[in-house]
């Protein structure tokens, strides 16, 4: 038998030396795996992806350590999450911000004003039907504080869950006298009940449903400041523009307080040019209301609503988790000090009701 002359160009002169250099030593001539992807995975550095997401975990991790209790603000802050789109975080940013700022000495108000009730779920709130509700707050009048319910995993956290028979308020409230302003009034006579100071709530937050509806408007109109979580998709930035379109609406006519002061960046992937470049472009938008802290994608915040937690209580040490807590951190430390709780407007109810 003739021996020929192996075929192959990439044969490499040493069995121990591989194609791309990842044996004991690259193979002469072959090009490094950075031409390809930019990282160098034999430089032994923290160039990589994970290195960089192992070493940002740590230090968010050292930094909770740090974080004891959080500032109170002068006056109880109403804050409206809301997002027309569906899917982008606004339950979750709810109650995972609300838990942080109660497990760290705050007090707490969370409103679940989506008829789902998914708010009331990771809470671990009763919510079956007939429960008493934010229902019968808007529609039938009930005192807000006779509707509150403790939650049993977070000292401090308090919620006006959500029922089923919220669905039907939409168009309830429609013959109503003074429709959009019933939150607000609630609201206020709620927060006229403390008669001392140090038994304030601190912060009140209102889960709107995914719509533009009367419910949604009720929140608006009823919050002094308005928290949007945006998805770092672009379908998110294409909702956007309608939001605040609508916002801007609200302001005109019903209340002209209402102040859009926190954006939040969720389902953050750090690995994608996508996400990376939503966040660039909300950030140049809207500057310094766009919190530093981006809320990556976790398995732990999607598993957590199954065991009726929030990723707070569920795995406080998982990245989901120390990411809503440097975002509560950073939330709290941006004091709003007002003259009013809670947005006044000028109009009587009835001149608002025409306005709409």
């Amino acid at each position: 038998m003739i021996e020929t002359a192996n075929p192959r160009t990439d044969q490499h002169e040493t069995p121990s030396e591989t194609e791309h250099g990842f044996g004991p030593a690259p193979a002469p001539g072959t090009a490094r795996y950075p031409k390809v992807t930019g990282y160098d995975l034999m430089a032994g550095d923290a160039s990589t992806p994970l290195a960089l997401e192992v070493t940002e975990h740590v230090r968010a991790l050292d930094r909770s350590r740090e974080v004891k209790e959080l500032p109170r603000p002068d006056r109880t802050r109403v804050m409206v999450v809301a997002n027309q789109k569906g899917g982008v975080g606004k339950t979750t940013t709810t109650v995972n911000v609300a838990a942080a700022l109660a497990q760290h000495g705050l007090r707490v108000l969370v409103i679940d004003l989506d008829p789902q009730g998914n708010a009331s779920t990771a809470l671990r709130i009763d919510h079956l039907e007939g429960t008493p509700g934010i229902y019968d707050a808007l529609v039938e009048g009930r005192r807000l504080g006779s509707l509150i319910q403790p939650c049993p995993d977070v000292d401090g956290l308090e919620v006006v869950p959500a029922t089923i028979d919220l669905a039907g308020a939409e168009i309830e409230l429609v013959s109503l006298v003074a429709r959009e302003t019933r939150l607000r009034r609630s609201i206020n006579e709620y927060l006229d009940e403390f008669e001392d100071e140090s038994e304030r709530v601190d912060y009140i937050l209102i889960d709107c449903p995914p719509s533009l509806g009367l419910l949604t408007v009720n929140a608006l109109v009823a919050g002094r400041e308005m928290l949007i979580p945006i998805q770092c998709e672009y379908y998110a930035l294409e909702g956007l523009g309608q939001l605040l379109r609508n916002v801007e609406l609200i302001q005109s006519h019903l209340n002209p307080e209402l102040d859009i002061s926190t954006i939040m960046l969720t389902m953050h992937d750090a690995r994608t040019r996508l996400s990376a470049g939503v966040a660039d472009e909300v950030r140049a938008h809207f500057g310094d209301k766009v919190l530093h802290t981006a809320v990556p994608r976790s398995v732990r915040i999607s598993e957590a609503p199954s065991y009726q937690q929030t990723v707070m209580t569920y795995d406080p040490t998982s990245p989901g988790a120390l990411s809503y807590l440097e975002a509560a951190r950073e939330l709290a430390s941006r004091l709003v000090t007002t003259n009013s709780s809670v947005a006044t407007h000028s109009s009587g109810g009835d001149e608002t009701a025409e306005d709409a």
